[in-house]
């Protein structure tokens, strides 16, 4: 079975790739994912926050120097220690695009087109295969426009093309008012493909307490429904490749999305639960469904329920959820 596959320009030996989590957060795991059979790994996220206090604080340490002398054993103040990520994190895609023999993909997190933007180009020069934009912005001032948002993607896209060569895809989320016409302006833009989707945090309430409590859950099958549908619609609309990103349990979820049109599938939580090895099982099944279908390759069955070009996706989706009411509504009076 050949599950060799094209994402980005890049040559994947298939398509399951690891999302970025905690277990690409060092070199062994990234190493155990490829041993697992992962087509590309995705490093952990960089945020934009990260980068501006590493600005701030090398801003701190010139203006403490200008005012020391040299011989000064107080030279570098201390705070400049506390934090160093974004050096942590070049070192550890350096080795990591070393150690590996597949594509290593950076990913860094942010919203506003700042100078952190920049940082893709050391990405890049640390031997990052691909940029992952991972744009998490929730307008949570109602005076915000929804123009406004789609226009903030738009710009911290076109900063990071600026600053690098490599393939750049973006991560977006599906709360746009019209994610369509969205993946078609980024796709016009130069985003070289889309994951869909970026998952919110979604606080709890503690009624004992009476605080909001931070908590971020693991996804479940379940919510590939939503990047499925749209994968469908995109499928032969927009240049771009398609990442599916959620929900993804077994070799069946896999499957659907491809069979949707997704040239990859990442994963992170499914490997987050098992293991890095889990990666193996996964990819062991979707090879004996394709034996069992007479599939011989990847490119045999993907895409084969997307929406056609020349349909109308919006009467297409109509026509879905008015059939699916009606056959729940059927089989409620049946059991009545």
């Amino acid at each position: 079975m050949d599950l060799s596959t094209r994402y980005l320009g890049l040559a994947l030996q298939n398509p399951l790739v690891a999302a970025a989590s905690p277990l690409s957060r060092t070199v062994d795991g990234i190493r155990r994912l490829a041993d697992a059979g992962v087509g590309a790994v995705v490093l952990y996220s960089l945020f934009e926050e990260q980068l501006r206090r590493e600005t701030e604080r090398n801003a701190a340490l010139t203006e403490h120097g200008s005012q020391s002398y040299a011989e000064s054993l107080s030279y570098f103040p201390s705070v400049v220690e506390r934090d160093p990520g974004p050096r942590r994190y070049l070192s550890l895609l350096e080795r990591a695009a070393q150690a590996v023999p597949v594509p290593v993909i950076g990913s860094l997190n942010g919203v506003t087109p700042g100078g952190w933007t920049d940082y893709a180009r050391s990405m890049q020069d640390a031997g990052a295969a691909a940029i992952e934009l991972n744009i998490y912005y929730l307008p949570g001032d109602p005076h915000i426009s929804g123009r406004d948002v789609e226009q903030r993607h738009l710009d911290v896209l076109a900063r990071v093309k600026d600053a690098v060569t490599v393939p750049v895809v973006v991560k977006i989320s599906p709360h746009f008012s019209s994610v369509g016409e969205m993946a078609l302006r980024l796709d016009e833009a130069g985003a070289d493909g889309l994951v869909l989707f970026n998952r919110f945090l979604q606080p709890d309430i503690d009624c004992e307490t009476r605080t909001v409590v931070p908590d971020i859950q693991l996804s479940t099958a379940a919510e590939s429904r939503l990047p499925l549908t749209w994968i469908s619609l995109l499928r032969r609309r927009i240049d771009g490749a398609l990442a599916a990103s959620g929900g993804v349990e077994d070799a069946t979820d896999i499957i659907r999305y491809l069979l949707a049109g997704a040239d990859v599938v990442q994963s992170a939580s499914a490997l987050l639960r098992h293991g890095a090895e889990y990666a193996t099982v996964l990819l062991d099944d979707v090879r004996h469904w394709m034996r069992r279908k007479e599939y011989r390759s990847v490119d045999e069955f993907r895409g084969l329920l997307a929406v056609p070009s020349g349909v109308d996706g919006t009467s297409r989706e109509r026509g879905d959820y008015v059939s699916a009411l009606r056959d729940a509504n059927t089989r409620a009076y049946d059991v009545l």
